[in-house]
């Protein structure tokens, strides 16, 4: 819901609110890396973002070791993109670089993408309290919430930190169980990646 992309005409420019900010940065050991969903009003301050439209982040290496992720929601016509395509990205760069990855989207459990890239590849989830999460618009909070509830998706090697730092936030699931497991007669695990 960032990087000043436009969604079925409407504004997808939402950011993360600062205390998502911290926790993040708290899980991360202080430094995000990267933002691959940047926009001109992110107080996200990665060492690394990606704005479109000079950036598209899905199309730029995500080789970093500590990335966030607050995805647009929406479809973008423009570009053909969906939130499948970033969590995609996001559970790739956790197989393929190591990297630790956190992903701010909606709770959309028993959809496909949820089912091929969360369940069965994140490490763990955290279903956040805030029931109408209030994004920042324009990087000022506007007292108008978002009107899904949303999670907070690990996909990294420190599990014991996401939990302490979440559980303030919202119910920590942890996902490591589920990893090679089968549901409803399809493998809970990401494909192969492409050689």
């Amino acid at each position: 819901m960032t990087a000043g992309r436009s969604a079925n005409s409407l504004s997808q420019d939402w950011g993360t609110p600062k205390k998502y900010v911290d926790a993040v940065k708290k899980v991360f050991g202080g430094v995000i890396d990267l933002d691959p969903c940047s926009n001109e009003h992110s107080v996200v301050g990665a060492q690394t973002e990606y704005c479109l439209p000079e950036k598209d982040g899905l199309c730029e290496s995500w080789c970093f070791g500590r990335i966030y992720v607050n995805p647009p929601y929406g479809a973008d016509r423009e570009r053909g993109t969906r939130i499948s395509n970033w969590l995609s990205k996001c559970a790739e760069a956790y197989r393929a670089h190591g990297s630790e990855v956190l992903a701010l989207v909606p709770v959309a459990a028993n959809t496909t993408h949820w089912k091929k890239y969360v369940w069965g590849c994140a490490t763990a989830v955290a279903f956040l309290y805030d029931t109408r999460l209030k994004f920042l618009i324009g990087g000022v909070e506007n007292g108008k919430g978002a009107p899904m509830a949303c999670a907070m998706v690990y996909w990294g090697g420190n599990y014991d930190r996401f939990f302490d730092v979440f559980t303030m936030f919202g119910a920590v699931a942890d996902l490591r169980p589920l990893k090679g497991k089968r549901i409803g007669g399809r493998d809970l695990a990401l494909p192969a990646l492409a050689q």
